[in-house]
Order: C-alpha cells, then structure tokens, then sequence
C-alpha cells in the first residue's frame, strides 16, 4: 500500500501525506433533536456515551441543519454545499443534481487524498456505493413489525395512530414481538434489505428469543461492524489513514429498541414537554404551507395530522405523549450505547491520539411543541442538532461553544483538520464549498473567531410551483439570541431566545423590531424573497 500511494503521489495522482494524517471517525444519528444530556432539551436524556465524547472535545450548543429534512440535509452537508446554491431542495436524487453529481463528496475528496474510506448505515439518503471504497450495510429502518407476507405497523400501537402505517405508526419494545402467536413462521420482526438499484425491499427475520438471545438490530450491527472495522484499520502496519462513517438510524421511527432501554424511562415518570395553549395563533407555518380547501379551511399537514392521531389514541393527550416521548427517549439510549461501542473501539485504539470524532444529526424533530410531531419546520426544535467534536491536539475538552454554526460547516472543517488538498469541484459546473472552518472554536470555543457570519441558515422546501428557486423557499436565520422566520407569502417571525426559548412570543409584527428584522434579513442568501 505505501508503494501505490508513493507512486500515485509521484504521478501527480495524490497529493502528499504525512506519517501523522489524522483518522476520521464520522458518526451521524437520524431524527435526533436536542434530547440529549448537556443540552437541555429533555431534563431525562439518558446519554453517557455522548456525554463522554463532549468530555473530551468541544460541543457547539447552536449548531443547526441546513435543511431540516433527511435527503436534502445529507446531500447538502456531505457536499458541502448549501441546498439553495445545488437547488436540491427536497427528496430528489442528489447524484442527478447538475450542481451537486459535479462536485465532489465528502467521501470522495478524502479518497482522493490517499485516505481509505469506509462507512456503514444511513448516510446519504440516496445511496450511491461507487462514493465508497468499500460500503458495509445500506440504510435498515428495522426492526420492522412483519405480519409473515409484509411488513406492518407493529400491533400493539392503539387507533387511530396506527393509521400511520410502519414506520411513523409504530413503537413498541423489541421484547413485544408482533405476531408472536402466529402460525406464520416468518411474521415477527425484520431487516428491511433495499437493493443496489430499484426500490423494491427483501426482508429478513430478526431472531428474537429474549433480550440475551436474539438477533442484533440494525443500529447494533453497524456498530459492531464499525468497532471491529477501527480495530482492525488502527492495527495495520502501514500509515494510510482512513475516514470511516457511520449512520445510526435511531431515534428515526418506527421507534423500536431493546426493552432495557424502555425500562430506564418507566412510563409513570416519564416528563413530556411543554405545549403551550394556543401556540400556534402568532405563527404563519400552516398559512405558508398547506394548501386550502374549497371550504376555506387548511389541509392538515403530517406534523399535526401525527399530533392529533397520537392524543385521539390515548385517554388523555398526556398519556399518549408519554408513550411516544418514553420509546423516542429509549431510542435515543440505544443509539448511544451504540455510540458507545464506536468510542470504545477509538479509545482502545492505538490511533486514539490521531483519530477526530464528529458527531451530528441530520436535523432536528418535534415531540408535540406547536402540536407538532415531525420535523421540516424551521423552529427551533426541528432544526437544533447535537454537533461534537474531538480533534486531539486541536480541541478543547469538555467545552461547549455558543457561537451559531451548521451542518454546512462539517465540509470544511475536515478538510482544514486533516490537511486535504486539491478542489473539491470535479469540473466547472460544480460548486464551492458553502460553510467554513469550526477550527477556531475548537481551540478557544469562548472568543474563537472566524470568517463565517454569526447566524445559521435553514430553508423548507414550498413544494413544486416553487420551481425550485431559492427566493419562493421558507427560511430561518439564527443567531445566538435571535430566531427570524420568512416565509415565502411574506409573513414573519420573530423569538428573542434570551427571554423566550420555546419560541412562544412572535415578535415579528412589532415595530419595536423593525431593524433587527433588516438586520437578520440581510444575513439570509440573496436573492430569498424578502
């Protein structure tokens, strides 16, 4: 291997490396907002794993996705470029982007500069495996409920919430197996399977005895496959380095989990958040987005329709909320213990020194605040992500920086840790990166300073008749105080997050803030409607 790379590099080929190239360690959660410990989100996270990440690197308390829905947030933040610059707005094909198939991936820049990069799990939301040099297991949505012909939504789930179908409609322990008393032999649990091409999933049963003796769920497997994967990178003898990703899809429903990570939340005690009466009448998201029908009234978009289905279940709103808070709560502690094992496996490394650990979501998600379960709107709770860093020799440990910074950001803080060279555009019709270097805040995350600006942008799609153009999208800025919202029919908001942080108070009709307004107005791309 170091042959071919000296080779490579004396063709022009490669650039350089150095003996101590740092390793890279990429580990991305679904869905996961600020419910974890340290960020005041849910007072009962139960994270430990995180948490001893952030004990020996630097936290970013407003850290925020570029786009708070799946596809378009990890296309965007594993190009490096911003979704209103590639125009991928939403679910469509990054890979059939014009800007974003002529720029180059995270993965592939870091392969182009002698790294090995490996990675398992949900990453980009649309799999392309040619990125990687060697792809482990695509994206499971599993353990899935499975009636023995197709999968299902898990029984147990009360009406009308198991309307939702599979995956949104379901949450259940994995020690509750669907169908257990049927005579089918294959309904139960499963592994979801998608094809390298095509959409039509296998599925495959997951063994279930007990908790010791069963199959291990997807999350497990990608975490079991990442461990023994640095393992065995960190022991080899010659010095390339790799760049290894891991997605976890918790806590992405169905919200499924090991019952020991049910039982640290027993159902009594379990605290939902607050909602507060009549949130909703100084917002504009349900004017701005649904569609209205002949009668005058709004279409119910899917956030509500879930909020609404989840309390019709139940006796009380509060009862259903604390069943669908305590199996996100669980989700959430499985996902860590598999965090875990990844953090293990660095530590016990001989490459701990020269390893960087990121950890982020892709975006945020709503447990009933604005009556809203879901992500895809631009308050706080759908665009708030976890975002840590350990770069030893660089960061800081046990820190937390309040400076505003997003997902855009990732790109090129890699490339400026790891010292990576060359353009990251394959040809003229792609892009430049759109974020900056975070460098400065992991060494002094209180009074770092850098070229980026002080505010965060997110954006939601206006659906088709947008055209995709950036000035008919909804956007957010936000800054360190400030929370400003335009929609694309012109209406606003605004929350002060010194005094208001549940974002309850639309501020944006008084005078009083007409030029902090223009101010956060002028930090959002241009042209964006205003």
């Amino acid at each position: 291997m170091k042959r071919l790379l000296t080779l490579l590099c004396l063709l022009g080929l490669l650039q350089p490396l150095s003996a101590t190239q740092p390793n890279v360690v990429l580990i991305v959660c679904d869905d996961l907002n600020d419910f974890i410990t340290d960020m005041d989100g849910h007072p009962q996270a139960l994270t430990p794993n995180l948490r001893r990440l952030a004990e020996s690197g630097v936290s970013f308390r407003h850290a925020y996705a570029n786009n708070p829905v799946c596809a378009p947030s990890r296309s965007s933040f594993l190009t490096g470029i911003y979704p209103h610059d590639s125009k991928n707005f939403s679910f469509d094909k990054w890979y059939q982007n014009p800007v974003l198939e002529n720029s180059k991936t995270l993965m592939e820049h870091f392969s182009d500069n002698g790294y090995y990069v490996t990675g398992s799990g949900k990453l980009m939301h649309h799999h392309l495996r040619k990125t990687w040099q060697h792809f482990e297991h695509q994206a499971d949505y599993g353990p899935m409920a499975f009636d023995g012909e197709k999968p299902v939504v898990h029984p147990s789930v009360p009406a009308p919430f198991n309307t939702l179908g599979k995956v949104i409609g379901t949450y259940a322990p994995l020690s509750d197996v669907p169908f257990k008393d049927s005579d089918n032999p294959d309904a139960g649990w499963v592994y979801t399977v998608k094809p390298e091409t095509g959409w039509k999933p296998t599925y495959k049963k997951l063994r279930y005895s007990s908790e010791t003796d069963r199959d291990p769920t997807p999350d497990e497997r990608n975490a079991l496959w990442a461990a023994d994967q640095i393992t065995q990178l960190t022991e080899q003898t010659d010095d390339q380095p790799f760049f290894l990703a891991v997605g976890f899809i918790r806590p992405h429903t169905p919200l499924v989990a090991p019952k020991e990570f049910f039982d640290l939340f027993p159902l009594d005690t379990v605290k939902i958040p607050t909602i507060q009466p009549n949130d909703l009448s100084d917002t504009h998201y349900v004017e701005a987005l649904s569609r209205k029908k002949p009668n005058g009234k709004f279409e119910e978009r899917k956030g509500f329709k879930h909020f609404r289905l989840l309390k019709e279940s139940y006796s009380s709103p509060e009862e259903g909320l604390k069943a669908f808070t305590q199996a996100y709560l669980a989700c959430i502690a499985a996902a860590d213990a598999n965090i875990g094992r990844v953090l293990d496996a660095v530590d016990n490394s001989p490459e701990r020194d020269n390893t960087i650990i990121v950890f982020v979501s892709d975006h945020g998600w709503h447990m009933g605040e604005k009556n809203f379960i879901a992500k895809s709107t631009l308050w706080e709770e759908s665009t708030r992500i976890p975002f840590i860093v350990r770069a030893p020799g660089v960061s800081a440990a046990g820190q937390i920086a309040e400076q505003p910074i997003s997902l855009i950001d990732l790109y090129p803080t890699l490339i400026d840790l790891c010292s990576l060279q060359g353009d990251t555009r394959k040809n003229s019709k792609g892009a430049a990166l759109g974020g900056y270097s975070i460098r400065p805040f992991l060494r002094d995350p209180k009074n770092g300073t850098w070229d980026g600006s002080d505010a965060a942008i997110s954006v939601i799609y206006a659906g088709a008749d947008s055209n995709n153009k950036p000035e008919r999208q909804h956007w957010s800025v936000r800054t360190e105080r400030w929370r400003y919202i335009h929609y694309n029919n012109g209406q606003e908001e605004l929350y002060d997050h010194d005094i208001d942080s549940n974002e309850w108070k639309n501020l944006a009709d008084n005078p009083e803030f007409k030029q902090v307004k223009k101010e956060l107005q002028a930090r959002l791309p241009s042209p964006a409607g205003i």
